[in-house]
């Protein structure tokens, strides 16, 4: 083997020798900050529990060594149900997140609707009647609702037959004709003028019809 080569050998021997001292000089300086760290860590640790037996002494606090360590094996036990339990947690977050635009929009929708219904007076309508009920439910007494309850069949049948078209149109028309008369301005009549205005047609006519209701209305009380 020549000098040179000998030479070249020396050199990659000293240049692994300058990459091993580097390494070795970094790992000291890792090792010096992590003693440092761990030192400053150990002060901090020293430092948070004087301070936490000093404040449990002032708060006249006692500690059990068992049950802290009951607690500490309680909380590796169920480290598993606490990430299920973080993991709902992040769910209902998303969730939250997802649906908090959805239900603000419903929110601001109600909130229109509302104002919509208090223009148009729903909720004035609604107080008044309120006031209704209370007058009825102040106006009467358990007896006049058990009387209600009793025949309210009735009344709904009685109802039923006036709110039919035919009866309607009687009402109305009987409505109508009272409102044109002018009550102020009824002309007087005799006994011989009333006998005479039984001879015309209007006259027979609605002496008939009261005559056919009367008779009506004893035929159904004699049925009863």
């Amino acid at each position: 083997m020549n000098e040179v080569d000998i030479q070249k050998q020396i050199n990659e021997l000293n240049s692994k020798m300058d990459l091993l001292l580097e390494y070795v000089k970094e790992q000291k300086l890792k090792s010096e900050k992590i003693e440092d760290l761990i030192s400053d860590f150990s002060i901090i640790g020293k430092d948070v529990y004087d301070s936490t037996v000093e404040e449990l002494e002032n708060r006249q606090v006692d500690l059990n060594p068992a049950e802290l360590t009951d607690l500490g094996i309680k909380f590796l036990r169920n480290i598993k149900n606490f990430n299920s339990l973080m993991d709902t947690l992040e769910s209902v977050m998303d969730l939250t997140k997802d649906v908090g635009p959805i239900a603000n929009e419903v929110i601001i929708d109600i909130s229109k609707k509302l104002g919509e219904f208090d223009k148009k007076g729903y909720f004035e309508f609604l107080r008044e009647f309120a006031n209704v009920i209370d007058n009825v439910i102040t106006g009467f007494e358990p007896k006049d609702v058990k009387l209600l309850a009793d025949n309210v069949v009735t009344i709904l049948n009685t109802v039923k037959q006036i709110t039919q078209p035919d009866m309607m149109n009687s009402v109305n028309n009987a409505v109508k004709i009272y409102s044109s008369l002018q009550v102020d301005n009824i002309p007087e009549y005799s006994l011989w003028k009333a006998f005479r205005e039984m001879n015309s047609p209007e006259v027979k006519k609605g002496l008939g019809f009261l005559i056919t209701f009367m008779k009506n209305i004893s035929r159904n009380s004699i049925n009863k």
